[in-house]
């Protein structure tokens, strides 16, 4: 007995010598990963220091209000470098804003409180149901089968269904995240492109399709829900918007970029699959293959009409779209279509709840310091000798580049909109020209960014794009579509007599 105490004992020992021995690697591990986190951290906080010291404070901001501006910079910095992740660094400055920001814990945790974050979750719920059951891919496999003859012809598809939606859907959070992307993903999985192998496809897709719903969003009153808050600031201005007359505005500029952009992405990202030939037969193949619809499916197709008819319809009902969509994930649940597993395992989705509700709450509170409304006011004292024309191309361009500090358009616009306007209108500009400049450029400079509105994190945080590859098209195309915005878009709203 005693020996064979002993014998165990010494197996145990050499198990834990050989156990022992793979630390080191482990170790060298860590010891090169922490200088390089430190050292990430150490430049955010010269961003927070050299903002809030070197800067001179606007009289009408508050001392907290200047710190909480200096930590909003070294956060969207952090998401630019990343020393971690940024889920992390958005956790970390929520925390922070309430020992220097000036913020209550209850005030600093509103974010993950806000309808717009939970409509983002339960898209992303109601969107594994569309996976898990097969529906998405069938409805992908509709899409091929018409479409698929290229990547380019399957990416016009998707945004031309997109821009349908946006004349009825006021949410392109429902629109996009919850109807167009399931499809996006599915397109990209019929291709085997996943995100480790994102260059056949899946990289372009996600990339342009994301670009365009930013087009269509600016095309329409209700193709984004803080439109009809453009609208009304207009209104308080003295011009009056409405859904036609917005229509209007927006057709040419609109289907001019819906055009363009995917060329210019086909250029910065192309994907190796361009010509499909044999795709609508296969596609064909595949869907007499999946047969008739399963009996989960038949309940998802009733839950996902019902869910879109009652966003269609939230003008009549006035139920909030979040409710409506938290309501949809309910019933799949209640039925056994989406499991509670499901819910469980969505990491990427509660990834998201934290860095997108943490920025949503910052970007609120950015503008309740007055800090955007300073600066705005500040643009026009510097420009106060200059005439209308050179003040409005600084202005717009200033207030186009401001939205990567905004992670949501309806911020962007309550800060900064009613003050630019002002000053503009004040100067000499046509009032129309401004209010529609502002208003639809508020929307497609979304695109800027993985963060600028509700379906920006949906999309990036698939994983199929890289942060410097999505920051590099964003700004390319907000190159291109200023220059079609600002020439076509311009001079078909002078022909409409709006300025």
């Amino acid at each position: 007995m005693t020996i064979s105490k002993s014998g165990r004992g010494r197996k145990r020992y050499n198990r834990l010598s050989v156990s022992s021995s793979q630390v080191p690697p482990q170790n060298e591990s860590q010891s090169k990963e922490l200088p390089r986190i430190l050292r990430g951290l150490a430049i955010l906080v010269a961003v927070y220091f050299a903002f809030t010291l070197l800067i001179p404070k606007p009289e009408a901001v508050k001392p907290e209000g200047w710190r909480f501006t200096g930590l909003f910079f070294a956060t969207v910095a952090g998401l630019m470098l990343q020393p971690i992740a940024g889920g992390a660094i958005v956790l970390i400055a929520i925390t922070l804003s309430t020992v220097i920001g000036g913020l209550t814990v209850t005030k600093a945790l509103e974010g993950f409180g806000d309808p717009t974050v939970w409509l983002v979750m339960a898209a992303f719920f109601i969107s594994r149901a569309l996976i898990n059951t097969g529906l998405a891919r069938r409805i992908a496999l509709v899409f091929v089968r018409a479409f698929g003859q290229s990547s380019l012809g399957v990416c016009y598809a998707l945004l031309l269904s997109d821009m349908v939606l946006a004349g009825i859907i006021p949410s392109n959070g429902a629109r996009s995240g919850g109807v167009v992307l399931p499809i996006v993903r599915s397109i990209a999985e019929l291709y085997g492109s996943t995100p480790a192998k994102s260059v056949l496809l899946g990289g372009f897709l996600f990339t342009a399709v994301y670009q365009g719903i930013c087009i269509t969003a600016s095309m329409f009153f209700t193709g984004q829900a803080s439109n009809p808050l453009a609208a009304q600031l207009a209104g308080k201005a003295g011009y009056t918007i409405t859904w036609s007359s917005w229509f209007l505005a927006g057709l040419v500029p609109g289907i001019v970029s819906l055009i363009v952009n995917p060329l210019v992405v086909m250029k910065l990202n192309p994907p190796e699959i361009r010509k499909t030939p044999e795709a609508a037969a296969f596609a064909a193949g595949e869907l007499r293959k999946m047969g008739s619809l399963s009996l989960h499916e038949k309940i998802l197709t009733v839950v996902f009409v019902a869910v879109c008819g009652m966003w269609v319809t939230s003008g009549i009902h006035k139920i909030d779209i979040t409710i409506t969509a938290l309501i949809g994930s309910g019933a799949l649940l209640a039925t056994g279509v989406l499991k509670w597993e499901d819910i469980r395992s969505e990491k990427v989705a509660w990834d998201l709840f934290i860095w997108y509700g943490g920025l949503v709450k910052m970007g609120k509170a950015l503008n309740e310091t007055g800090v955007t409304e300073a600066f705005a006011k500040g643009v026009g004292e510097v420009f106060r000798e200059t005439g209308w024309i050179p003040l409005f191309v600084v202005a717009l361009l200033i207030y186009y580049y401001a939205h990567y500090v905004f992670a949501s358009i309806t911020a962007h616009i309550l800060a900064m909109f009613p003050a630019f306007v002002a000053v503009l209108v004040a100067k000499g500009a046509p009032i129309g020209l401004v209010c529609y400049a502002l208003a639809c450029f508020s929307n497609f400079a979304a695109g800027l960014t993985h963060y600028g509105t509700t379906p920006a994190p949906m999309f990036f945080a698939h994983d199929y794009v890289s942060m410097k590859m999505w920051w590099r098209i964003g700004f390319v195309l907000s190159l291109v579509n200023i220059a079609v915005w600002s020439t076509v878009g311009f001079l078909w709203w002078k022909v409409l007599g709006y300025w």
